[in-house]
């Protein structure tokens, strides 16, 4: 069994604890594309079978958040993890919005010291809770959108995020109260789309059952952006390259009508890439 199971991850769940629940429903290898913190919920892609496989096809995916902000306040972690620490002005919604397109486009961002990133062999966050310095470098990142929504409370802001993979939430609330002179950080947070998943398609793991999860199930081939390649030569299932008259690129390779993986075309030669079926 080969697919998707766009999963609608509750609050206070981990993307590992998700994972293991479906795992636990389809017997089968599951991997999540792209983690979402306890603290956040919302769209959680989750590859089932060799669909799990397709991790590196999703970092580039745009995705979408509903954000919250407080500011006049911030944390270690910069979300609700760690203690309040006070000592700052909350900014007027028109000073918020004066300052915003100045995080579109392609930004560095440093990670928050509470991320997954590795120093020397170990999680930045284990090191950052046992309270050591941590000192990550930027990274380049893209904002395609940065929207206030509406004031939500005495010092809390609500903002629709657009944004490539790879970018961190916590960091834009950082950065933004930076740039106002003051402290803030991210009180909240839902994906609402990771690439073509969305939170209109997406199911709450606890409507899942062994009986049922079939039904939700996505074919791999619905998910994946690539032009479709009909494949009868038997040399490219032996794993031989030849020429083939395609433009370079990805493609989603279809054997006697049914999907069987994706291909790479170099050079106008034809290599498999992935078989997922």
């Amino acid at each position: 069994m080969t697919g998707f199971l766009n999963i609608d991850k509750r609050e206070g769940d981990t993307s590992t604890y998700v994972v293991n629940r479906v795992k636990g429903l389809t017997k089968c290898p599951c991997g999540h594309m792209g983690t979402l913190d306890p603290l956040a919920c919302g769209v959680l892609p989750v590859g089932i079978g060799n669909a799990a496989r397709l991790f590196d096809y999703f970092l580039g995916k745009t995705k979408t958040y509903l954000a919250k902000f407080r500011f006049g306040v911030t944390t270690d972690s910069l979300d609700r993890e760690s203690p309040l620490k006070f000592g700052g002005r909350v900014p007027e919604r028109e000073e918020i919005e004066k300052v915003l397109p100045e995080f579109l486009g392609e930004i560095l961002q440093v990670p928050p010291a509470y991320s997954a990133k590795f120093i020397d062999g170990k999680r930045s966050y284990d090191l950052a809770r046992a309270g050591k310095k941590i000192q990550l470098d930027p990274k380049k990142v893209k904002i395609e959108r940065f929207d206030l929504i509406d004031q939500t409370g005495v010092d809390e802001f609500s903002f629709e995020i657009v944004c490539g993979g790879g970018t961190y939430i916590r960091s834009l609330a950082r950065d933004l109260s930076k740039r106002l002179n003051t402290f803030g950080f991210m009180s909240a947070l839902e994906r609402t789309q990771s690439g073509v998943f969305t939170k209109q398609t997406s199911v709450p793991l606890e409507r899942l059952t062994r009986e049922n999860f079939r039904d939700f199930l996505i074919p791999t081939e619905d998910v994946l952006p690539f032009p479709r390649l009909d494949v009868s030569d038997e040399r490219y299932y032996r794993g031989v390259r030849y020429e083939v008259e395609a433009r370079d690129g990805l493609y989603k390779v279809f054997r006697d009508g049914e999907f069987y993986g994706t291909a790479k075309v170099e050079n106008g030669q034809i290599r498999p890439d992935k078989k997922l079926c």
